[in-house]
C-alpha cells in the first residue's frame, strides 16, 4: 500500500515544550583561546539562541565553570534574556557530572537535551556523550559552540554524530521554534530576534518591512 502524507511535523523536530537547553561556559577565559569561530559570531549565535529560549519559554540552565576564580562572567547575550536568572556555577569540565546540574535536569524532567557552549571537544562533548549513555536525546546548536582549533571543534561534532547526537545551528532553532508563520502570537517575537541577531536573513526581513510592508507566510 502507498504511504499516505499526513500534515504533521516529523518526531524529531524540537519544540518549545519538549526539550532542555543547557548553555555552557560562554565565559570569556575560553572565549580567549576559541579559534573555530570567530568571537563576534559565537557572540551573535549564542544571543541567538538565549533569546529563542527565553522567548519560547523553553527549560533553560545556564551554567559557567570557575566563574570567579578563573574563567569570568558569562557572556551578557546569553544572560540579558533571563533577568535574574541564577547561574549554576561548576568545577567540572564535564557538566553531567555537576549534582547541582543534574538535580536541575532532573526537576525539569525532560528527555531531550539541547547543548551548546565551549569548547566544543570537552564541554559540550563530555554532557553529550553523558546524556546520551542515559538515554536522553541529545541535539547540539554547532554554530553556537566553539574549540581551540577548526579541527578540534569538527572532530568533537563528528564524534558526537557518532554516538547519536544530532546537530543544528541556531537560526535553525528560533525557526524551529516557530515553524509556523501562522503562528501570530510569537512572530514578532521571532522576526524581531532575526533582525538583531540573524544576520542577511534579519537585513532581508527589515528591508521587506520597511520597503513593501512585506512580512512572513
Amino acid at each position: 500500500m502507498p504511504i499516505k502524507a499526513t500534515p504533521t511535523p516529523g518526531p524529531q523536530l524540537l519544540t518549545p515544550t519538549d526539550h532542555t537547553l543547557i548553555m555552557i561556559d560562554f565565559q570569556s577565559q575560553m572565549a580567549f583561546a576559541t579559534h573555530s569561530i570567530d568571537a563576534i559570531t559565537l557572540r551573535n549565535n549564542a544571543g541567538l539562541v538565549a533569546s529563542a529560549a527565553a522567548g519560547f519559554g523553553v527549560s533553560t540552565i545556564l551554567t559557567t565553570v570557575a566563574e570567579k576564580s578563573f574563567s569570568g562572567p558569562m557572556f551578557a547575550e546569553v544572560t540579558a534574556p533571563f533577568p535574574g536568572k541564577t547561574l549554576l556555577d561548576r568545577t567540572s569540565m564535564n557538566t553531567w557530572e555537576d549534582a547541582p546540574v543534574i538535580e536541575e535536569i532532573n526537576k525539569i524532567g525532560k528527555d531531550r537535551i539541547v547543548l551548546a557552549g565551549l569548547w566544543t571537544s570537552v564541554c559540550i562533548v563530555g554532557p553529550a556523550l553523558s546524556a546520551l549513555a542515559q538515554g536522553y536525546e541529545v541535539y547540539v546548536v554547532t554554530d553556537a559552540c566553539g574549540d581551540v582549533s577548526a579541527e578540534a571543534h569538527e572532530r568533537a561534532v563528528e564524534r558526537m554524530i557518532q554516538a547519536g547526537a544530532r546537530p543544528i545551528t541556531a537560526l535553525q532553532y528560533l525557526l524551529e521554534m516557530q515553524r509556523d508563520w501562522a503562528r501570530t502570537e510569537t512572530y514578532d517575537m521571532t522576526t524581531g530576534i532575526a533582525k538583531t541577531h540573524g544576520g542577511a536573513y534579519g537585513l532581508g526581513i527589515i528591508y521587506a518591512k520597511s520597503m513593501f510592508n512585506a512580512h512572513e507566510g
